[in-house]
């Protein structure tokens, strides 16, 4: 009897325990919140639009050349360039002298005569206007004298970035061994070659060397275009 009680009460702390570890094994742990970072995203973000009217255009300079402000002081309007045959060469003369000064007047106190204001452009054989090309004028005073020991009625200037060229002087007068009114010239266009010519004037004019003049008023405006070989 003793021993059927024993085995009895071994059978029952047994199956104690047994539902015991199943309880615990079918409790459900609580949620734990992740702690995990998040990686960042990777992905390229979207550019964003642009209003093409919104964008302001580059400012481009506009600094008037010497050119530019004397044509609009003066009120020439320059025609565009125009051109034929090359510049016809002609004679030196016996009175050039070298190394005159830059200057695109030639007016200077105690000359009188009718002012002379000789504009232009110089281009090569395809009408291309020519930058930086070297001109040298020289000429007689309204009494047909040149000034052979200094540099009256003398100076050299350079075109501008267009071509263009300006001279400011006074119409030439006649000499005895010359009759007839001209200026004479050299011009060089930057890496062409020389050319020695003279300008005249419609009262007697010489075919391809003639300048086109208007009045006004008291002085006059000469239109030429020298044409060189480059």
């Amino acid at each position: 009897m003793r021993k059927t009680y024993l085995i009895i009460l071994i059978l029952s702390i047994m199956s104690a325990c047994t539902n015991a570890i199943d309880l615990t094994a079918t409790q459900i742990p609580p949620s734990i919140p992740s702690t995990a970072a998040v990686p960042e995203s990777t992905s390229t973000p979207e550019p964003e639009s642009v209003d093409p009217t919104a964008i302001e255009p580059a400012v481009t300079s506009t600094l008037a050349s010497p050119a530019d402000d004397f044509f609009t002081e003066m009120g020439i309007a320059l025609p565009a360039p125009t051109c034929s045959a090359l510049t016809q060469t002609q004679t030196e003369g016996p009175y050039y002298i070298p190394n005159a000064p830059e200057k695109h007047s030639l007016l200077e106190g105690g000359l009188t005569g009718t002012r002379l204001i000789l504009v232009g452009y110089v281009l090569d054989q395809n009408c291309l206007p020519q930058s930086n090309a070297w001109l040298d004028f020289w000429q007689a005073d309204a009494n047909g004298e040149y000034d052979n020991v200094g540099y009256r009625l003398r100076g050299h200037q350079f075109t501008d970035s267009q071509g263009r060229y300006y001279l400011e002087t006074i119409l030439p007068g006649l000499y005895s061994s010359r009759p007839i009114e001209h200026i004479h010239v050299k011009l060089r266009p930057e890496g062409g070659a020389e050319v020695t010519s003279q300008l005249y004037f419609p009262q007697r004019p010489i075919e391809g060397l003639t300048v086109t003049i208007e009045e006004r008023g008291d002085y006059q405006i000469g239109y030429f275009n020298f044409v060189v070989q480059k």
